[in-house]
């Protein structure tokens, strides 16, 4: 099964470009479900207004294909719903492809854990078992240590979530970092290039040449 990792950025833009990337999202998504193709959000930078950014994971056989008419700056035209007296109707958004080796996955072996013994203040109350655990993500050098649990194994089972969060929020920056470089270099070169259009509070699509 083809998986594809699309990121939704505004580059920090302003509530507007919020608000079109929620709609953009949500709109994505439903679409790829009407054609069979299975979506979900990964992870979600939120806002008052909508998102500042999203991992969309697309997968089914059909995700690249359908994945490519998504990729590049989509303009939303329309007044400011947030700020009557801007002049300001053309908002922009970016989506991309992020690389399939940023995934936060880990596979069997990846993981290496270590046994200590915990720390404590000394006298009766001391641990004298080794139960604290570390657990390394090997390829990143990413670890956490964990003594909180009363057993090993309750310690390893600890480790192991909050392990996969570190992965998350890094490969969350990574995305981030990547998508506002791509979104900065896209916006430059093609503003006036959009592959998608949306007009007013409904956000009617237009159809492209």
């Amino acid at each position: 099964m083809n998986t594809v990792l699309l990121h939704i950025s505004t580059a920090q833009g302003p509530a507007e470009c919020q608000i079109f990337a929620r709609f953009v999202v949500r709109h994505l998504i439903r679409e790829a479900k009407s054609q069979g193709i299975a979506a979900a959000v990964q992870t979600a930078s939120e806002s008052k207004y909508g998102m500042i950014s999203a991992t969309v994971k697309i997968s089914g056989a059909a995700a690249e294909t359908w994945s490519q008419h998504w990729l590049g700056t989509l303009q939303w035209i329309c007044s400011s719903p947030v700020r009557k007296q801007h002049l300001r109707k053309n908002w922009y958004i970016g989506i991309f492809r992020l690389p399939d080796a940023d995934l936060p996955e880990y596979g069997d072996g990846e993981i290496a854990f270590q046994t200590c013994r915990a720390g404590g203040k000394g006298g009766q109350h001391v641990n004298k078992t080794e139960s604290a655990v570390r657990a390394t993500h090997t390829p990143s050098g990413i670890s956490v240590r964990v003594e909180s649990e009363r057993s090993q194994h309750a310690n390893k089972k600890r480790a192991l979530a909050l392990l996969s969060e570190k992965l998350a929020e890094a490969h969350s920056t990574r995305a981030e970092a990547y998508a506002r470089q791509k979104h900065v270099q896209l916006y430059q070169v093609e503003r006036g290039n959009p592959v998608k259009v949306f007009e007013g509070l409904s956000f009617r699509e237009r159809k492209m040449p």
